[in-house]
């Protein structure tokens, strides 16, 4: 399904690339909550784990859901313009109207199926949530975005056609994380945000400035980089990200995503992010009034040894099996055990176990355990780079 990005006219200049500390800070925190699913974090997320106060680990899980799979707007940058410090992109939060951020907390906490009645937007638009790993087609509680306007607590579930006893009962079938902020939220909205803005100082500086000092050159490289194709290839510098394909007649940007969503650049700007701890994934946000925000993944090469290419045909002997192929493609949609793969494919558990060695020795997959069972998980971001490997090893 398409998530559809529409140009406008001369959109070249709406497009502008910038690093946000917040924006990292919450894929990091993101990748905290699963770390399975974000390999390019686990150093980070073993350290957090290791060393970080207990107490602040039970807070980050409590408010794991605005960073989810459909991050609250406000956790991405909510102005265009140079970069702000993190402290300055907290300050934009505190000084947003009580119903937009109890608006886009809602969103994030419901996430795609949040639309209804009176939400003020049509199906599929970007108007309204957005997605941690894409773009959103959830939509708000309320309508009415940005009007300034403060109603009380719970004022954007009543006005959007949904009463908070429903609100709640759609998070509580969600999980009891987003059950237990849904409470918090529509009880008293200004002390939501004031623990939430204290929360992210606290861990900011508990466990994210030494990695944030760390990864930034690698960001500001990247960045230049994708700014001097920007100023090279215009609005084309969209279609450079993975899954997307340029159109025409209109002008658009299209990304293969798991639903359909909808933004354009006539009257937006566009910011470009880049991050290493989103991998392997890539985020949109929308919401009116504010820039249209791709979050993209870079990746780490920070005191990286170049691969040699021993090591790269290692990985193309791997793939060069159309079993393995096949498993690669069943263990990019979920992990599973060698058990399951060998039902799967109708093979014995000791044949499957070959060929997962030769994926595993080639690094295309990791494995995590619960309990006695391994589970394996396709390893993304390798499959991603053993072209740019290839070629790097060539170039030597």
């Amino acid at each position: 399904m398409p998530v559809v990005i529409e140009l406008g006219s001369a959109p070249e200049h709406r497009i502008s690339t910038r690093l946000s500390p917040l924006a990292e800070l919450c894929a990091c925190l993101h990748a905290l909550d699963g770390p399975r699913h974000h390999p390019a974090s686990r150093r980070w997320v073993g350290a957090v784990l290791q060393g970080a106060d207990e107490r602040l680990l039970e807070r980050a899980g409590e408010w794991a859901p605005l960073w989810g799979a459909f991050r609250a707007r406000y956790l991405l940058p909510l102005t265009p313009g140079p970069e702000r410090e993190l402290e300055e992109e907290l300050a934009e939060i505190a000084r947003l109207d009580e119903e937009t951020f109890t608006t886009m907390t809602e969103q994030a906490l419901v996430g795609k199926n949040g639309h209804g009645p009176g939400s003020g937007h049509g199906p599929g638009s970007l108007h309204g949530p957005g997605s941690g790993h894409g773009p959103g087609s959830g939509h708000g509680l309320s309508s009415g975005h940005g009007s300034g306007a403060s109603h009380g607590p719970g004022s954007g579930a009543r006005r959007g056609g949904r009463a908070p006893e429903r609100f709640l009962a759609r998070l509580r079938q969600l999980s009891e994380r987003r059950f237990a902020l849904g409470l918090r939220l529509l009880a008293d909205p200004a002390g939501f945000r004031d623990g939430l803005l204290a929360f992210l100082s606290a861990v900011a500086e508990e466990v994210f400035e030494a990695e944030w000092t760390r990864l930034r050159p690698t960001l500001e490289a990247d960045a230049r980089v994708r700014s001097h194709e920007h100023s090279r290839y215009g609005a084309a510098v969209l279609a450079g990200f993975p899954t997307a394909r340029m159109e025409q007649d209109p002008p658009r940007v299209v990304f293969d995503k798991l639903y359909n969503a909808r933004a354009s650049l006539t009257d937006s700007p566009c910011l470009l992010v880049p991050s290493l701890h989103i991998n392997p994934h890539l985020a949109i946000k929308h919401y009116p009034g504010y820039p249209v925000v791709v979050q993209y993944p870079v990746r780490d090469r920070a005191g990286a040894e170049p691969t040699a290419l021993d090591v790269v045909m290692r990985g193309l002997r791997a793939l060069d099996e159309p079993l393995r192929i096949r498993m690669c493609r069943a263990l990019l949609r979920q992990s599973m055990t060698t058990t399951e793969l060998a039902t799967q494919f109708e093979m014995t558990p000791p044949q499957m176990s070959r060929h997962l060695r030769k994926l595993r020795e080639a690094g295309m997959v990791h494995t995590h355990r619960e309990g006695a069972r391994v589970h394996y998980q396709l390893d993304e971001a390798a499959v991603r780079n053993l072209g740019v490997d290839l070629l790097s090893a060539l170039h030597r």
